[in-house]
Parts: C-alpha cells; structure tokens; sequence
C-alpha cells in the first residue's frame, strides 16, 4: 500500500490543474441545466484525458525535455512554422494562465467566505496567492508534490460526501454517464466540461513534471498507475459536482457556493461546509499549478533549461500570480471568464493535441516507445470528436 502511495505524484498534480473554479463552475452549471444527463460527457473528457497525458508522460521521462521543447527541436528545420507553433504554445499556457488565475484565486476565496464569512473577503485572494507563491518559492519538488496529493484527497473527500449527501438515483447517474444524449442548447456545456478537464497546459505541465520523479523506460509503468489513478479520481470528483448540482433541485445558480446555499436547507450546513472546503482546495491547487505551467512553458518556447529556483522561472510565475490578485481583488466577477475560458481550451484542444500526437510518433524522438497503432487509432478518435466539438461551437456562434 505505501509503495503504491509513493508513486503517486506527477499525475495528483495534474489532477490538481484540472479540477479548479472553472471546473466547479462548468459542471455545476451541467448539473442544475441539465440533471445528469451530461455525465457521458465527463466519462468520455477522463478517457481523452488519459490518453493525451500518457502521451507526454512518454516524451517528458524518455526524453528529458517539456513538450514545448520537443515541439521547438523538432521545427527548428522550418522556421515558417516553428515561430508560430511557438507563439500559439506561449499564448494558450502562458497569456491564457494570467486570465485563469484570477479565476482561481476568486473560488478559492468563494470557498474560504463559505466557511468564514465575508467580512474580510478583499483579503482572501492575496492570502491565496501569498500561499501560493511561498509552495513555490519553496523550489523543493518533493514539497510542492506532497501539498498537492493532501489537498486533491481533501477536495475528493469533500466533493464526494456533497454527492452522497443529496441522495442520487444510481440508475439515472449511471444512465447518463454511458448514454450520450445532446439535450437543446447542451453544446457549449458539454464543449465545456471537455475543455475544463483535458486542458492544453497540462500537456505541457505533466512533460516536465514527470522529469523531477522518472527517468527511463523502465519507468513508464508506474508512471502510467500514477497517470490513470489519479485522473480517474479526478474524474470522479467532477462527476460528483454534477450529481451534487443535479440533485440540488435548484434552476438558477452562477457558482459552487451558490449550490451549497441552496442544498443548506435540505441536507443541513455540513453540505455547505463540504462544497466550501472542496472549492477552497480547487482554488488553491489551481492557483498553484497555471502559474507553473505558464513557467515550464516559458522556460521551453525562451530555451532557458531554467530549474525550479531559478530567477526567470520565478518571474514568470510571480507575474502570474500577481495579475491573478489584481483582478481577483478589484471584484470582477470570474464566471463569465471561466466559461469563455473553458470554450477556448475546447477550441484549442485539437490543434495542441495534434502537436502531440505528431511528436510521439517520430522515431527520433521516442524510438520503440512512439505510438502503437491502437494507441493512434484512439488518439486519433479523441482528437477528431474533439474537432467536429470544437468546429460544432464555432458554427453556433455564428448562427449557422
């Protein structure tokens, strides 16, 4: 059982990346709009998910470098189409992170109001961000991990008792996680769900996190429990946050906290207690790792091979943080943010992902361990429904 527990990391982190504010606030919104009826579309998000990251598990312990540093090398031979690939990776995971912070920073401060009140909720962001900034300035990978595992199990925990507390019906749930179905005006929300929980950065994040704990072939077995235990549990956590929503009886809510003062006088205060704490616990790991991955990024597209402690990885992911306590502190209101945000790594996806799956089926890069044609064909599958998703959305926005 320990030695099991200790080669759960890299892959906790990940988990930590995508289970944030925006997360909550997607399927909160799947589950109050729409019961349970998109729950398949969380299943099918965990089963992409878990593809696309074994994918760069592969590049980052086989060749000891980021996704992004692949991508860069690998280009260098046409430089028409290394700088923009460049500007495109920079753009999504860095520029793209700044906007997320602030949203991050908001649900975790939504979390701590739940559970302490609001009268110094001006405050909570920068102590979020002060609390973020010192896991990292930390430098110590060992550290930031170990925080990370005991706040995704904190955050499963209190997500999955909200979700037993509301007293589901298990054949409706069941129903809809493996019955696709498209009720009216579903797209964006089911587009959504899809880019809040197979995020672009987290491709890059994973690459270079793998290298702290792993370092050959040998490795990639418990490199992949790692992978799937803890996306799978991810999964599991986003599921629960819609059965809660679905089960809360409830038509109109913008956030979490909404939800658990709505289900507060049916179930009692615990409930609002467990929805606090879990979307305090999605807040801060999220507030923890964009700023991270925008850094990894940046250190890959600027070429610095810069370590955890050094200088320039630090400013950027200060410069991260920082916006994020700006804008969370001046009061905007993150929701309508989030959700453009999560359209937008729905949209972007398939071209990320595309990079990928170019990358790990190079001989030069990975050699014997480059895709299989299994491994193809179902990357292959999820990239495309992820296409006719993300081209569905563009058509809908402009009325087509």
């Amino acid at each position: 059982m320990f030695g099991f527990f200790r080669n759960i990391g890299p892959g906790t982190l990940v988990a930590a990346a995508f289970i944030g504010p925006g997360t909550v606030t997607v399927c909160t919104l799947a589950g109050v709009g729409f019961g349970y009826a998109l729950l398949w579309a969380m299943v099918l998000s965990v089963i992409a998910t878990v593809v696309l990251q074994e994918m760069a598990v592969r590049i980052g312990i086989l060749t000891r470098q980021g996704l992004a540093e692949i991508i860069k090398r690998e280009l260098r031979s046409d430089k028409w189409l290394k700088i923009p690939a460049m500007i495109l990776v920079f753009s999504a995971v860095v520029i793209g992170n700044a906007a997320y912070e602030a949203g991050n920073l908001s649900g975790a401060s939504l979390g701590i109001a739940g559970v302490f009140g609001e009268a110094y909720a001006t405050f909570y962001p920068v102590i979020i961000g002060g609390i973020a900034c010192v896991l990292l300035w930390i430098g110590n990978y060992k550290v930031l991990e170990r925080c990370m595992i005991s706040l995704v199990l904190l955050m499963s925990f209190s997500f999955l008792c909200a979700a037993v507390l509301t007293k589901p019906d298990w054949g409706a749930v069941l129903q809809g996680a493996f019955l696709p179905v498209f009720p009216k005006d579903s797209i964006f929300t089911i587009l959504g769900l899809v880019g809040t929980t197979v995020v672009p950065y987290n491709l890059f994040l994973h690459a270079s996190l793998v290298r702290e704990r792993w370092s050959s072939g040998a490795d990639l077995r418990p490199a992949r429990k790692d992978t799937f235990v803890s996306i799978i549990l991810g999964g599991l956590v986003s599921m629960a946050v819609i059965i809660t929503a679905a089960g809360s009886g409830l038509t109109d809510v913008s956030n979490a906290m909404d939800m658990a003062h709505g289900l507060e006088p049916l179930y009692g205060r615990y409930t609002t207690y467990f929805i606090a704490t879990g979307l305090f616990a999605a807040g801060i790991t999220s507030s923890v790792t964009a700023p991270l991955a925008a850094a990894y990024v940046a250190n890959g597209c600027f070429g610095w091979e810069a370590s955890l402690t050094d200088m320039r990885f630090r400013m950027i992911w200060m410069a991260i943080i920082s916006i994020g306590i700006v804008f969370a502190s001046l009061g905007f209101n993150p929701i309508e943010q989030i959700l453009f945000a999560q359209v937008a790594n729905g949209i972007l996806l398939p071209v990320i992902a595309l990079f990928l799956w170019w990358v790990v089926n190079r001989s030069g890069v990975l050699g014997i361990y480059k895709n299989t044609l299994w491994q193809n064909i179902i990357a292959g599958i999820i990239i495309f429904i992820t296409i006719l998703l993300g081209l569905r959305s563009i058509t809908k926005v402009l009325g087509w």
